[in-house]
């Protein structure tokens, strides 16, 4: 039976640090613990599947990708986490929402039926850009209502900030949560906050669908290519799924980005250096560095107008090494 497993809601607003403090915390998975890991991300890609792709033994990775995961109750969530609980029979649960999401309803959600008893909630992990807050940023009304929600706020990026402006940032936030400083979302695993439920006799999950959750990616050639677009309120997301035999010049790839109006952009792709992951936030530079990824190019870009789809791509294959 699965039942009372450890869950764990990550949380935050595009580009805080969610997958990176993932990341980490899978670096200190303790020994012989088997993770599951379910991501939701806003466009249709699902990039940060691909930026956590392990090789270690005890790690299941699922994406519900497009949309927002607060739809807790939709058939894709639902197939999406039953499917991941079967397959993985974790010890733990992660779900790492979508920066424009809702946590406050997803929380609330996973407490009733059919979660209640198959999964036991712990304090939620919220993750902040603080130095987007120290600038003058707001937090968007869904993330600012999850705050007396946190278990723990952990305030990312916050070397430089002195304790002048700590003291000040907080006051801003107006919540009792415990707060972590961090750089690089580097939480100790002995720090996640914890609690413990009585166990309870789990329903079963074999009623639930077990449909596709999302379409398959499918070669016809290794020149293929597919674009998948959404939207919502201003966001819109505009992604590549390209077949990995494909190389992309890294160099032609960051003037691409540059040329490119994106609030973030986020990929894995096959360069002449190898396979590298890239991570970038509004005007800072990217992120680089090299990734397991191999089952095929993931770019992925969230803009706040609506993307002129055949100017990108055909800059995009424009980066490209010749075969």
């Amino acid at each position: 039976m699965l039942e009372q497993i450890p869950t764990h809601l990550i949380a935050g607003p595009l580009g805080s640090g969610k997958t990176t403090l993932m990341r980490h915390l899978i670096s200190e998975r303790p020994e012989g613990e088997r993770w599951a890991i379910l991501i939701n991300e806003f466009g249709e890609v699902g990039i940060d599947a691909a930026l956590l792709q392990n090789d270690e033994e005890g790690i299941s990775l699922a994406e519900v990708p497009g949309g927002c995961l607060c739809c807790v109750n939709g058939l894709p969530f639902q197939v999406g986490l039953s499917r991941l609980l079967r397959r993985a029979r974790p010890d733990r649960l992660f779900i790492e929402a979508s920066g424009l999401g809702h946590p406050s309803t997803l929380l609330t959600q996973l407490g009733n039926f059919p979660w209640k008893d198959v999964l036991a909630l712990q304090p939620m992990l919220m993750v902040l850009d603080a130095q987007a807050l120290h600038s003058g940023k707001g937090l968007a009304d869904a993330q600012r209502a999850a705050l007396p929600q946190a278990g723990m706020l952990i305030l990312n990026k916050s070397a430089g900030l002195g304790l002048s402006d700590r003291k000040a940032l907080l006051s801003g936030l107006k919540t009792a949560a415990p707060v972590y400083w961090s750089q690089h979302s580097q939480l100790p695993w002995e720090k996640v906050p914890r609690q413990t439920k009585p166990l309870a006799i789990a329903p079963g999950l074999d009623d639930l669908p077990d449909t596709p959750t999302g379409p398959a990616t499918l070669w016809r050639s290794v020149e293929d290519w597919h674009c998948r677009q959404s939207s919502r309120d201003v966001w819109y997301s505009i992604g590549w799924h390209i077949h990995p035999a494909q190389q992309f010049k890294r160099e032609a790839l960051e003037e691409w980005l540059s040329r490119s109006q994106w609030q973030r952009a986020k990929g894995v792709a096959h360069t002449e250096d190898g396979w590298m992951s890239f991570n970038g936030t509004g005007e800072k530079s990217l992120n680089w560095q090299p990734s397991p990824w191999r089952s095929d190019n993931r770019i992925e870009l969230l803009m706040t107008q609506r993307p002129d789809s055949r100017q990108l791509e055909s800059g995009l294959q424009a980066a490209r090494r010749k075969q």
